[in-house]
């Protein structure tokens, strides 16, 4: 099946705007066009657009992306730097969600102290 870029686009969530920025960019380098020179994607780009999203969304860098996306059409010699790449970032992925769990930990602390009286007691003793 074939999208256009705007079906694209509502379906991850972008403009694109975004999508013809990671086009220029080089990240869609698969991504053909119809004889009026529009861009449609196929279901495979859109399991590219998936990757790009999440790589993008966790943090990886747009330049690292473009790297990434090289490699991947240089085909099976670059499957090692691929791999070592990804495992870089899951690394630090795992440090993003476990500073996240940290500031959820603390976000809930205060909310439950909301839920304690003598909490509330207290603010109002503050005010006066």
């Amino acid at each position: 099946m074939n999208y256009t870029i705007n079906e694209v686009a509502s379906k991850f969530n972008l403009s694109a705007h975004t999508l013809r920025y990671y086009d220029k960019e080089g990240l869609l380098p698969f991504v053909g066009r119809n004889k009026s020179g529009n861009r449609m994607f196929t279901d495979s780009d859109l399991d590219w657009v998936t990757m790009i999203c999440c790589l993008k969304d966790t943090g990886m860098p747009i330049k690292e992306i473009k790297t990434y996306s090289q490699w991947c059409q240089m085909g099976k010699e670059t499957v090692d730097e691929r791999k070592k790449m990804l495992a870089v970032h899951r690394l630090a992925v795992e440090k993003q969600i476990e500073q996240l769990r940290n500031h959820l930990k603390i976000i809930d602390n205060k909310i439950a102290m909301y839920d304690d009286p003598d909490y509330i007691q207290m603010l109002e003793l503050r005010r006066t």
